[in-house]
């Protein structure tokens, strides 16, 4: 089992949650961190274990033979560049939602990703969450029978009390409400229903709330999937709600229906009045702490010990979930729907 070492680009909120889920990992360790912000070697050494040399000139680091693979943590509108310029290194890469801003600089990355030769995580890290893996375990039984309908919700209000506030407000910063957060509940609205989206139907508005006023786009959105096969979905991305955080499944098949942690399912010999339960930790919370990276990063670097492309957030499904999202931003900037 080879060791891999690993960069972090950017030192802010999201990467005190890459680091230590890549150093418990059994085979990767973080040995170098690149900051706008200058560090000390030994202070990050004693903070995160292990040696670690800090950068402020990202060349310099990825100039290093011994690094082997990067975790951008940056802000979001520099993704697209520092992934291409560490694929261009021939490092492998974690990249942090979203992959970019726009689907040309999406397509930037894949292009440099596929000449370099190098392997690619995304943080869709909710894929591996306990919530979706049993979901999508009680749909691949078949207890819900042929899906026809599904819909994932993203309510999770964004406001001054998060550190990232200031500059993901920004259009530049976080995009768009599916861009900055709801990206999450749309990719897994299509790890269940399938990825054959024909069309794309949104509609976006706005909190009258003084508090989310700094946001320079729309931070409520919904989504319209229409599926080659029929089926259809919807995905709310709501960044200015008031509430707790709240991360809603629900789907409906020709053997039963589940909500939540809740199934029923025309297969069981179970009451037809009442719902049956899962056991599993749901999605509950948007701080990075509580995000199951451990688990995907792991699956990251078994991946690179087999050679393969990792599964379930791999750079092929992660470039159709954000093909997807730019389609739905387009259709509710335009209030048409688009086609793929």
């Amino acid at each position: 089992m080879k060791t891999y070492n690993v960069g972090v680009i950017g030192y802010g909120w999201v990467a005190t949650a890459h680091i230590p889920a890549i150093n418990a990992s059994r085979q990767a360790r973080v040995t170098a961190i690149c900051s706008s912000r200058p560090q000390d070697d030994a202070v990050l050494s004693a903070k995160h274990g292990g040696s670690i040399k800090a950068y402020t000139d990202l060349d310099a680091m990825l100039a290093d033979p011994e690094i082997h693979a990067v975790s951008i943590c940056s802000y979001s509108n520099l993704h697209a560049g520092h992934a291409i310029k560490a694929a261009q290194a021939g490092k492998h890469l974690i990249i942090e939602k979203p992959l970019a801003l726009s689907w040309e600089d999406c397509q930037r990355v894949a292009a440099a990703v596929e000449e370099a030769g190098v392997k690619v995580c995304v943080c869709f890290e909710c894929r591996y969450s306990s919530q979706l893996l049993a979901t999508r375990a009680v749909i691949d039984q078949g207890l819900l029978g042929e899906l026809h309908y599904g819909e994932v919700d993203y309510y999770h209000g964004i406001g001054p009390w998060y550190g990232q506030f200031e500059w993901n407000a920004k259009r530049d910063g976080g995009g768009s409400a599916l861009l900055t957060a709801g990206c999450h509940a749309l990719d897994a609205l299509l790890l269940c229903l399938g990825d054959d989206v024909r069309s794309v139907s949104s509609y976006s508005t706005r909190s009258k709330s003084p508090i989310f006023a700094p946001y320079e786009y729309d931070t409520t959105s919904v989504t319209i999937l229409h599926f080659a096969d029929g089926k259809v979905g919807k995905c709310a991305a709501v960044v200015d709600c008031i509430q707790p955080y709240y991360f809603h499944t629900q789907f409906c098949g020709s053997e039963g229906s589940m909500l939540d942690d809740k199934f029923h399912s025309q297969k069981l010999a179970a009451d037809k009045s009442a719902w049956s339960r899962l056991s599993f930790k749901s999605l509950d919370s948007g701080d990075v702490s509580d995000h199951p990276y451990q688990l995907q990063f792991q699956a990251f670097f078994d991946a690179l010990d087999a050679g393969r492309d990792m599964p379930l957030t791999d750079l092929k499904t992660a470039l159709h979930t954000h093909r997807v999202i730019f389609a739905a931003d387009e259709s509710a900037r335009t209030r048409r729907p688009v086609d793929l």
